[in-house]
């Protein structure tokens, strides 16, 4: 998108891959940009975001951060309330050849009746992945940094990131949408500093997988 400007990371540089695919300069990337992403426990993720009542140049660098932020952190999503800023605003980019956007005052216009459970997680529950059913299209109503209008019509995993962070900006969580035996799987994981994933439960039960 015109108003935020894209994240590139530098290839400049010739680094040995870590075990995890990443090298050592990406993790140092990620570790910084995840150190600025409030995290479960924080009161701010419980919060309702207020709507943004000026545009311009300051929320253009407000994306922009936003964006890069994202992209370090190697997230599809974020919202500005992950970041403690109260502010309706949230930037996506849903898949390595899309754009990345911002989006203010977001608002869900209208959402399919058909639905679809997938495995979500979230920067600011690191480790935890819970199943959410959520419309599996979705028509969303807001405004660019600039107070353009903007009308989104998406799908599958852009449907579901941008319900994802609208939802961050209600002071909603995955655990409030997640099945009762998942979320108190994945409390507890938080609790104890552990991970934990649906499959993790379907081992449990099956201890010859």
């Amino acid at each position: 998108m015109s108003e935020t400007a894209e994240h590139e990371v530098e290839t400049t540089e010739v680094e040995a891959a870590t075990g995890d695919g990443l090298t050592d300069a990406e993790r140092e990337r990620r570790a910084a940009a995840l150190a600025e992403v409030r995290t479960f426990g924080d009161p701010v993720l419980r919060s309702r975001a207020s709507d943004v009542g000026e545009f311009g140049d300051e929320l253009a660098r407000e994306a922009e951060r936003m964006v890069a932020i994202m992209h370090d952190a190697m997230g599809v999503g974020l919202a500005a309330t992950q970041l403690g800023v109260l502010r309706r605003l949230l930037v996506f980019q849903a898949g390595p050849d899309a754009r990345p956007t911002a989006v203010a005052n977001p608002e869900l216009e209208w959402v399919s009746d058909e639905l679809a459970v997938a495995e979500e997680g979230c920067l600011s529950l690191p480790g935890i992945g819970v199943d959410v059913e959520r419309p599996l299209h979705a028509r969303v109503r807001g405004r660019d940094v600039r107070g353009e209008p903007l009308l989104l019509e998406a799908s599958g995993l852009e449907a579901r990131v941008l319900q994802h962070e609208i939802d961050h900006l209600d002071g909603v969580l995955i655990l409030d949408r997640s099945p009762r035996d998942q979320r108190k799987g994945a409390l507890r994981a938080l609790r104890e500093g552990t991970s934990y994933s649906p499959a993790a439960d379907e081992d449990a039960e099956d201890p010859d997988a």
